[in-house]
């Protein structure tokens, strides 16, 4: 029995890869991406505004086990420029939003007046970015937005910040922004979401979050200044066997990328290619009908090593 499972889950990962490789490079998407990240001036600097140590290779963890190897005995971040973070505007209203969701699922989150005003004031300052300007000239140029900057804020709204039920036993229990940005935790058993370096840090230094290793396949190293690492953590005691975020990226940079894949696409699950600086990419988001479900990407190469297999 165990090694007919085993033989299942490898044909699971092949297919996952062999599909990931038919991927076309979207180029038209590659070029605003790359728009955007330069275009990103509240976005941190590896080796200057914050280091992180990647350690040990984690090992391969079933879904639902909170058995692991420890491969990592340090942090992941052994600095980060917390002078600079309250100083950038949408990273300091960021933190703000951070403590105002109910971890769990299945509990139905209850949205404070002051809650209400923290979220708008976060999203007028991304709003004020030349990052997300430069998206939503994208959009209404393709007629997924309107030119109404208002309304732009509410479909903002409605993508990440709009209740909804993950769990059909309670009330509206999840949004976009909580699983993508600070993460659930499903059935106490099961780290759901959880794709952004900001919470990642705050809950490491809180220490009620446990780094156990880098994710990557077997002969591909992670570099300390890649855009996007693959990671294995425990949160509050219960493991997710593999994660994937940017680091170093601002707020507004991540919520134009899957805006703009979120209404530029319909279909439930959406994966396109891309390639940002020296990062080849690929950008997941899946709908939860007219809001987002969850949005991460997952590296492919790194540091132009996509270009040189190329010319090669």
């Amino acid at each position: 029995m165990a090694s007919g499972l085993c033989a299942v889950l490898l044909l699971g990962v092949f297919l996952s890869d062999l599909n990931a490789s038919r991927l076309a490079l979207n180029q038209e998407l590659s070029n605003l991406f790359n728009e955007l990240w330069r275009l990103d001036t509240n976005r941190m600097t590896p080796g200057v505004d914050y280091n992180i140590s990647v350690q040990g290779r984690a090992g391969f963890v079933s879904q639902g086990s909170q058995v692991v190897l420890d491969h990592a005995s340090l942090p992941l971040f052994s600095n980060v420029n917390e002078i600079k973070m309250r100083n950038t505007t949408t990273i300091f209203r960021l933190l703000k939003l951070l403590d105002n969701y109910e971890r769990s699922t299945g509990v139905a989150e209850r949205v404070t007046a002051e809650e209400q005003t923290e979220t708008n004031l976060f999203l007028d300052a991304v709003l004020e970015t030349e990052v997300m300007k430069h998206a939503h000239r994208y959009l209404v140029r393709k007629g997924q937005s309107s030119s109404n900057l208002r309304h732009f804020k509410s479909q903002l709204h409605l993508i990440w910040f709009h209740l909804y039920h993950r769990q059909r036993n309670t009330g509206p229990d999840s949004c976009g922004f909580e699983h993508v940005f600070v993460g659930e935790i499903k059935s106490s058993s099961e780290i759901t979401g959880f794709h952004n370096w900001i919470q990642f840090y705050m809950q490491e230094k809180g220490r009620v979050l446990d780094y156990k290793g880098y994710k990557a396949r077997e002969h591909d190293l992670p570099d300390e200044d890649d855009h996007v690492v693959s990671l294995q953590f425990s949160w509050h005691s219960v493991l997710k066997p593999v994660g994937s975020s940017f680091i170093g990226t601002s707020p507004e940079f991540e919520m134009a990328l899957f805006s703009v894949l979120f209404l530029m696409n319909t279909e439930r699950s959406t994966t396109v290619l891309v390639n940002i600086d020296q990062c080849q990419t690929e950008l997941v988001v899946i709908r939860h009908g007219r809001s987002l479900g969850t949005a991460y990407p997952r590296l492919r190469s790194s540091n132009g090593r996509h270009n040189r297999q190329h010319s090669q």
